[in-house]
């Protein structure tokens, strides 16, 4: 018990020890995207460049307590509002498909029909488990090698940064921010998310499934 004790002290000693470290590469990391991605995300369908695609980065319609999840309803929003813009002419929504009873994709395309989008101008990927699994899935499954993301800035700014590093053009239509005490956990963990797109790319991560062509026409 003794010797497991001072095993336990010794890794939390470490752990004070390299976590300014930590605590500094974090931040680097998140600059090093911020810069890579300046001036490629807009606010406005006045300013944005036209794309074929705008590829809809998926997340859960409703949170855990039963209310809407904001993030997905900005989501839909930017999607119409681009669309009805004529700044995209398809829409690739990929999200998480990955459990029975769960299917973001399939909400999003019934919410943007809902809003007079043409379901012929709605393609879904159900294998979009990441980000990097929609950005590489739309290069490698749907032949994108340029599109538009619409996701909050934080989360185009990730996107924008992965498919730049794989040869893609990519832009971002900014959705509504979502503000206040519901976004802060998410704003944190998109540090996290931003040192393990750093690593993703350092080490040539992959998605999880890919599978045959599907040509977006």
């Amino acid at each position: 018990m003794k010797t497991l004790f001072n095993k336990i002290i010794k890794l939390y000693k470490w752990a004070l020890l390299l976590s300014p470290f930590v605590l500094f590469a974090i931040i680097c990391l998140d600059t090093y995207v911020l810069l890579e991605t300046e001036n490629q995300t807009f606010q406005s369908t006045e300013e944005i460049p036209h794309n074929r695609v705008g590829l809809v980065l998926g997340t859960s319609k409703f949170m855990a307590y039963g209310d809407i999840n904001l993030y997905y309803l900005y989501r839909i929003k930017a999607a119409e509002e681009l669309f009805k813009a004529g700044k995209i002419d398809f829409i690739l929504v990929s999200g998480d498909n990955g459990r029975i009873g769960y299917n973001e994709p399939l909400l999003f395309k019934k919410d943007l029909i809902l809003l007079g989008i043409p379901e012929e101008k709605i393609v879904l990927d159900y294998a979009g488990f990441s980000t990097l699994d929609s950005v590489l899935r739309a290069q490698k499954i749907f032949g994108l090698n340029s599109f538009t993301v619409i996701s909050q800035r934080f989360h185009n700014e990730r996107a924008i940064f992965l498919a730049k590093q794989k040869g893609i053009a990519a832009i971002g239509f900014n959705a509504e921010t979502v503000s206040g005490k519901y976004s802060v956990k998410t704003e944190l963990r998109e540090y996290l998310a931003r040192t393990k797109a750093c690593l993703d790319i350092l080490f040539d991560s992959q998605p999880k499934y890919l599978g045959e062509k599907i040509a977006i026409q």
